[in-house]
């Protein structure tokens, strides 16, 4: 990101209003590799082909915010490889990280990682290292640390269905793992910013937040994410693309001023959860709308998302989560356009 971009970012999440409308994508593997021509597992293995599909998508869409930038992964084996997960890499679909937690009384025994030396963390972190002096000299800057949220960690280190089945019958157990997650991922925080500067962002995502009830996410999300966003940082982003009407409202109380939901909710409804205090990233559907249809609908959807905001403050225009497999050039331009020219 641009110094431009970061104070352009920073003024959409302070309430002013852009001329013209900013767009933005959260951007990774599962669509950058194969947009740009390779195999996932050569832009995971090769340090030269990551940089270079980051660059050609910031060149070929200087008029959007690309998020969080210059994202060095592994995908979802990033974090659950340093507590020790079997990680599987096929060639071309997206990795998966293996369960090591059979039962709940396997959490006692779980030792909280050093990120420094443990699991795929150091690579990501040498990755941006070995690449910092081309981001630079390419006008931008590594502006976010990023981790996954310590719930979906402990869904993928229990299983999904054991995780949330161990939260209603042993939640201490399920403290235990989610206090042991939270202190990895702030020592993982911590080591990103202390490496690099010029991060003022830190980046969670967590889909598992959308899978709770009110009384169980402010037990066993919230004063966990409170904790791990508060660091001194301008920006403050979390992305939960599962359902979100139960935890949109806590978004400001635990900090957060940048929100990336799923396409299941306007973003007329999330500026009336959180009182118009976070900046949505979002919305029209990912899959079936920026992926599957062509320009016209690509055009005719966000121009629906346009005229249904009398607000457009605090609003960056994107699709419901994540960029999706399979999102075209043409697309993405006509999306950008057809905001741009609002």
């Amino acid at each position: 990101m641009t110094d431009k971009q970061w104070t352009d970012l920073n003024k959409i999440i302070k309430g002013e209003i852009l001329d013209p409308l900013p767009t933005g994508f959260v951007i990774d593997c599962p669509w950058l590799p194969n947009w740009y021509g390779i195999k996932i597992l050569d832009y995971f293995s090769s340090d030269q082909l990551w940089l270079k599909a980051n660059l050609k998508a910031l060149n070929d869409f200087p008029d959007t915010l690309f998020l969080p930038g210059f994202w060095s992964e592994y995908g979802m084996c990033t974090e659950p490889s340093a507590f020790g997960a079997k990680c599987s890499f096929p060639e071309n679909e997206f990795p998966h990280a293996h369960r090591v937690i059979r039962s709940a009384d396997d959490i006692d025994e779980l030792e909280v990682p050093d990120p420094s030396i443990h699991g795929l963390l150091p690579m990501v972190l040498n990755r941006l290292k070995l690449a910092e002096a081309k981001i630079k000299d390419a006008g931008h800057q590594i502006r976010f640390a990023v981790a996954r949220g310590p719930l979906n960690i402990a869904s993928y280190l229990m299983g999904s269905t054991e995780f949330l089945t161990t939260m209603m019958m042993q939640p201490d157990k399920a403290h235990e793992l989610i206090k042991k997650i939270t202190a990895f991922l702030s020592s993982w925080i911590d080591l990103q910013m202390q490496s690099f500067p010029s991060i003022d962002g830190i980046f969670l995502l967590d889909d598992i937040i959308g899978f709770m009830g009110a009384p169980e996410f402010t037990e066993f999300g919230l004063p966990y994410f409170k904790e791990l966003y508060d660091k001194k940082v301008s920006v403050k982003f979390l992305h939960n693309d599962a359902h979100c009407k139960v935890s949109a409202p806590f978004l400001p109380e635990m900090g957060v001023n940048l929100f990336n939901p799923g396409f299941d909710i306007t973003v007329k409804e999330l500026k009336e959860l959180t009182e118009n205090k976070v900046t949505i990233l979002g919305n029209i559907p990912p899959r079936d709308v920026l992926a599957a249809a062509n320009e016209e609908g690509v055009k005719a959807e966000t121009k629906k998302l346009l005229a249904s905001l009398s607000d457009k403050s605090r609003v960056i225009f994107s699709c419901g989560g994540g960029m999706p497999p399979g999102v075209s050039s043409e697309n993405i331009k006509a999306f950008i356009n057809t905001v741009q020219k609002s």
